[in-house]
């Protein structure tokens, strides 16, 4: 989407003006609108926004000039207008939107609804207009509204954004951004119009079309099955509700941490909580480390520990038994055995079971081969000393971890006591009643953080449950669908359409990952631009955006002027990937489709330096393929010096009166 132009007809302190804005054209793709404060920049830039979704951000919702509307007789009529010229694709927009005033017989100036239409004239120079009722439908298609926050916005937006960014508010936001600018929603929808979650998906329409009639079990198991999905729906949407509890709970403690440190003596015993809780935190991650090692020799090492007693018990007994020349030479235990079955000894003498001679020779079983006893018994004492001289002192070992860990506890149980008396004093009466309820608020949120971790805990553990028992009887119900044929359709369907929803699943996943990335990339070559401080930008997997330091390990805090560099830098990262995938050769390098997209931006320079002025104004036009600016004298006059060869359009406004304002 490019801007062409703009004309403003009795909307507010305008009675008639237009602009022509720049498009790129001998490389001058930027447009500057100069003036003071109250000159009227934010109302010209509202415009915009009321012609393309009939919302305004102004306190007095009559947007009539308010000369015509005194200069208005009773009865009379007079129309605010507001019409925008831009192109998307290869389609010529034209957008008006109108509003009717009429003063009644009381003097009182009442507005009629607004009245959109639009008028497209495509690329073989035919016009035709859209049916009312799909205006807003059509607009949302060029430009949804919950987007164009990120392309119309005025300073003070940019600073309530960069600080949603850096607290990581609104991430979701920005990740939606994202998707929808880069194109990955219509990729998204496809996925959601197979996912298997859903009843009214494809797959969720073959879940629900099996013929029960050949058996019976084949209905039940299609009850389970729905019934373990809807309770993992019910525990997902929970799931959801938890980690926006836990998110708001952080985001109010963080705010009140902040807001504790403005209070002197609070700021220092809150500093020194931390560092008692940091102090807690290595002594616990310590001891933790301490058992692990515990159990770890306890594992190595039990099997000799446990038997080294029982080792020297026997090698004790042994050492006062011979059993030299025990051994009858070349006779074998199943000698003994054959004799005992057939009842004779080779000497003649009969072995009754239970008899003096039969006991005796049975007792010889024990000393013969296949291994003597003599042998056994002198393996077993190599092999005990061999152990007795390798095996660790692991009482020793264990004595000696466990007196570390018993300092240790000593240390913990001390700070813990320290850190009640400090908790004990932000909560007392020794401090202002502002810093306990301040602290109060913040323990709250730490109930709160810990009740949901349970929470999300537990709902895990039963998703699990309902996850395997859905699998088994989906399992099950599979068995019995493939035996009739009309069933067995319905399963070979149902497989395709799982096996294109996850390589969907899977190529939509590789393609935002890959986005992010590039987008990460993108935005810290920008930064390093407008804001050459030893700074980087990350983007996690959700879209919270970090700032570091290169030589400091841990998330920076960051001043005003850094967070306004982190929103520009997100925003124009933006607009440069979807221009360079839009403007890519390579079909591999393109990503996915996109259109290019304005930056209009209301007195965006106010919290720079004039240095940094520079390196943005350098960075915007060759970033975006429109700019449009709303600037105060000041800074106009370094935007345009420093923007002076990419300046194609160049405006100034006449302030008449407080009821009109002119270009010029």
């Amino acid at each position: 989407m490019l801007l062409e132009s703009i004309k403003l007809e009795n909307f507010r302190q305008f009675r008639h003006e237009s602009i022509d804005f720049a498009q790129g054209k001998d490389g001058k793709n930027v447009t500057i609108i100069i003036g003071d404060n109250g000159t009227g920049k934010t109302t010209f830039a509202q415009a915009f926004f009321w012609c393309m979704y009939g919302e305004t951000e102004f306190s007095d919702k009559t947007i009539l000039n308010k000369r015509v509307a005194a200069e208005m007789k009773p009865g009379e009529e007079c129309k605010v207008q507001v019409t925008l010229s831009l192109r998307h694709g290869n389609v010529n927009y034209i957008l008006m939107r109108e509003q009717a005033y009429h003063k009644d017989y009381s003097n009182r100036v009442k507005g009629d609804n607004t009245i959109f239409d639009i008028a497209i004239k495509d690329a073989n120079g035919n016009t035709s207009y859209v049916k009312k009722s799909q205006c807003e439908s059509e607009v949302k298609s060029i430009l949804p509204k919950e987007l164009s926050k990120y392309f119309f916005f005025d300073g003070e937006r940019i600073e309530k954004m960069s600080k949603d960014i850096s607290t990581g508010k609104k991430a979701t936001d920005f990740a939606e951004a994202v998707k929808g600018l880069l194109g990955l929603n219509a990729m998204n929808s496809a996925i959601q119009h197979f996912n298997p979650k859903s009843k009214l998906s494809v797959i969720g329409s073959y879940e629900s079309s099996y013929d029960s009639h050949s058996n019976s079990k084949i209905l039940e198991y299609t009850k389970t099955i729905a019934r373990c999905k809807g309770e993992i729906e019910r525990i997902d949407a929970r799931l959801e509700e938890i980690e926006n509890q836990v998110n708001q709970a952080k985001e109010r403690k963080a705010e009140k941490s902040e807001e504790i440190k403005q209070y002197a003596e609070g700021e220092k015993l809150q500093q020194q909580k931390e560092k008692l809780l940091q102090k807690i935190k290595r002594a616990n991650d310590s001891r933790a480390n301490v058992v692990r090692a515990i159990c770890k020799d306890f594992n190595t090492s039990m099997s000799p520990f446990f038997s080294s007693a029982l080792m020297k018990d026997a090698l004790e007994f042994l050492a006062n038994k011979d059993f030299t020349g025990r051994d009858i030479p070349y006779m074998h235990a199943k000698t003994i055995e054959y004799l005992l079955k057939q009842k004779v000894c080779i000497c003649g003498t009969h072995l009754d079971e239970g008899s003096v001679p039969y006991e005796k020779v049975k007792g010889w079983i024990d000393y013969l081969p296949p291994q003597s006893i003599s042998s056994t018994i002198g393996d077993f004492k190599k092999e005990a000393k061999r152990r007795a001289n390798a095996q660790q002192d692991l009482y020793a070992q264990i004595k000696s971890n466990l007196a570390i860990i018993s300092a240790q506890d000593d240390e913990i149980a001390d700070l813990e006591d320290e850190l009640r008396t400090v908790e004990g004093k932000l909560s007392g009466g020794d401090v202002r009643a502002k810093v306990r309820t301040i602290n109060s608020e913040i323990q709250l949120c730490d109930k709160i953080i810990n009740d949901c971790k349970l929470e999300h805990d537990r709902l895990l553990l039963a998703k699990g449950g309902y996850e395997k028992e859905a699998e088994r009887a989906d399992t099950e119900r599979r068995n019995l669908t493939l035996l009739d044929d009309k069933n067995k359709k319905i399963e070979i369907y149902k497989a395709y359409a799982e096996r294109i929803y996850q390589e969907l699943l899977d190529v939509y996943t590789s393609s935002e990952a890959e986005i992010r990335r590039k987008l990460e990339q993108t935005i810290n070559e920008i930064f390093k631009q407008i804001y050459d401080g030893g700074l980087y930008l990350t983007i996690d997997d959700k879209y919270h955006i970090s700032v570091y330091a290169n030589d400091y390990e841990g998330d920076v805090e960051t001043s005003t002027a850094q967070s306004i560099s982190v929103i520009f830098a997100f925003i124009t990262g933006i607009i440069k990937m979807a221009r360079e995938n839009r403007n890519a050769t390579d079909e591999d390098a393109k990503l996915l489709s996109s259109e290019p997209y304005p930056l209009v931006m209301d007195a965006p320079l106010s919290a720079f330096d004039k240095r940094r002025i520079k390196t943005v104004c350098e960075a915007l036009p060759s970033t975006a393929e429109q700019v449009i600016i709303f600037i105060k004298d000041t800074d106009g006059e370094l935007a345009e010096e420093y923007m002076g060869d990419k300046i194609g359009s160049r405006h100034h406004f006449d302030k008449k009166n407080e009821f009109e304002t002119v270009l010029v």
